[in-house]
């Protein structure tokens, strides 16, 4: 299958690239600067709808998987509307131009990005696919979630499949050893809000490219969960981290006086968040994530690839 991936150069579009090439699969590469990449790349602006249509017409891909993001390495939780602004444009515009293009051309067959730490609140559990997203999150981060919510209708109205997405680890993420986040654990600036209850489902990197390959097998339209099989509050998960890092324990800090330092993002992160079901991917792409649980998945993470 020749597929057309864009968003080649980012975090899980490093280890998308070389999997889908040793499954067999003929793959072409978008990024907007000309970077170097595994296989074929080329250099595209998703926002120039002229450009591409062009590249779509002349890589006649069979299918289109859409990772299109522009996140900084490290973010300002009270400027999340502002740094999230070019991936907003890139999910809502980007994913038009790509759907125009790849039905003007034929294709059929579309993968997307999505996320799966942008449910509704609830204390009924962890949230499976037919939960809500956010319906009212706090201003700065409500841009995200209507960016979220025209990706997810214009992608699934097309017959094309969203993965949404955990929290993600591995290389290029903010929860690498190399991250921003760790390096705010490792200098003890993350408390712990609260009764520290955010649910955070994660899911490493090579997971996520592993059920892009089961996608691209099996036409499964809708959204799924791709996240790993442990979901967990983050007064389990972080003094954990910290203790893999040497780091200091983390402080608990009243929500209150959180949103005061981070703003209301900042605080329904560290305190709000729900967590992901995975079961349905699982049955549908016949997909296991080989990092089963954070516990393994951090300390191979923090201790075998990064040094403090």
């Amino acid at each position: 299958m020749k597929v057309l991936v864009a968003g080649a150069t980012g975090a899980i579009g490093r280890p998308l690239l070389p999997l889908l090439e040793s499954a067999g699969h003929d793959v072409i590469g978008l990024s907007r600067a000309a970077r170097p990449g595994p296989g074929r790349m080329l250099a595209v602006d998703a926002l120039d709808r002229s450009a591409v249509s062009k590249v779509m017409r002349e890589v006649a891909p069979d299918a289109v998987v859409n990772m299109l993001t522009a996140i900084p390495a490290r973010l300002n939780p009270r400027r999340i509307a502002a740094e999230f602004a070019a991936t907003n444009r890139l999910r809502t515009e980007g994913t038009r131009h790509l759907l125009d293009a790849a039905r003007d051309t034929g294709v059929h067959r579309v993968i997307a990005q999505g996320l799966a730490y942008a449910y509704e609140p609830s204390d009924a559990g962890i949230a499976n696919e037919d939960e809500p997203l956010w319906r009212r999150p706090p201003a700065a981060f409500a841009p995200v979630v209507a960016a979220l919510r025209e990706l997810e209708a214009s992608t699934t109205q097309a017959g094309g499949t969203v993965l949404r997405l955990g929290h993600l680890y591995g290389p290029g993420t903010m929860f690498a050893g190399d991250g921003s986040f760790v390096a705010d654990v490792r200098a003890g600036k993350v408390p712990l809000v609260g009764g520290g209850a955010s649910v955070f489902s994660l899911i490493h990197v090579d997971d996520v490219a592993t059920a892009v390959l089961a996608a691209l097998d099996r036409k499964t339209p809708g959204v799924l969960n791709v996240v790993d099989d442990d979901p967990a509050p983050i007064r389990d998960w972080l003094p954990v981290m910290a203790g893999l890092l040497d780091a200091p324990r983390p402080r608990r800090m009243p929500r209150a006086v959180v949103r005061l330092v981070a703003g209301g993002w900042g605080a329904a992160y560290l305190g709000a968040l729900r967590g992901a079901d995975n079961a349905r991917a699982r049955l549908a792409l016949d997909w296991r994530p080989r990092h089963r649980s954070w516990r393994a998945g951090l300390a191979h993470e923090l201790t075998a690839q990064v040094a403090p």
